[in-house]
C-alpha cells in the first residue's frame, strides 16, 4: 500500500514524514527504511530506522530507482515500511511528465502488494495531480 504526504515544495512535507516515521517505528513489527536525497535527517530519525541517501548511488532514471527499491526489498525479508522523502528527486522524476510519475507510483504500489511492504511517499504534487484512486491514501495535504 502507498500513503501520500502531498503539497507544494517547501510546505513542510519532510517534517510530517519524519514525525510519521518516528511514531510508527514504535509499533512496527518489521524493519523500516527511510530513503532521502541526503543524510541530513540522520539525527532526526529513530536509530531503528535505516536511512539511505539515494544520491550516493549512480541511479540515472526511474527504472533504475525501481530496481534499487527491489534490491532493498530482496535483501530484507522483514522489511515492513519504506519512507520516500523528496520522491520526485530520488526517483529521478523531477523533469518527468505527470503520466510517467503516475506509472512509477503504480509500479511501487504493485511491488508493495507483491512483497507486503508499505510505502509512505512525500511528493510535491497536489491532489488534482493524483488519480482519484489514490485520494483515500493521502495522509497529509499541505
Amino acid at each position: 500500500m502507498i500513503q501520500f504526504i502531498i503539497g507544494e515544495k517547501g510546505k513542510g512535507k519532510t517534517k510530517v514524514l519524519l514525525e510519521k516515521a518516528n511514531s510508527e517505528i514504535k509499533t512496527a513489527s518489521g524493519n523500516v527504511v527511510y530513503l532521502d536525497k541526503n543524510g541530513q535527517h540522520m539525527y532526526e530519525l529513530n536509530n531503528k530506522i535505516r536511512l539511505i541517501d539515494v544520491t550516493r548511488y549512480p541511479l540515472t532514471d526511474s527504472d533504475e530507482f525501481i530496481g534499487f527499491l527491489c534490491g532493498i526489498i530482496s535483501q530484507d525479508h522483514d522489511l515492513e515500511i519504506v519512507y520516500l522523502d523528496s520522491f520526485l528527486k530520488i526517483a529521478k522524476l523531477e523533469k518527468a511528465e505527470n503520466d510517467q510519475v503516475l506509472e512509477v507510483l503504480k509500479q511501487i504500489n504493485n511491488i508493495g502488494k507483491m512483497f507486503h511492504v508499505n510505502f509512505v511517499i512525500s511528493v510535491s504534487l497536489t491532489r488534482d495531480q493524483l488519480p482519484e484512486e489514490y485520494y483515500e491514501n493521502i495522509v497529509a495535504e499541505l
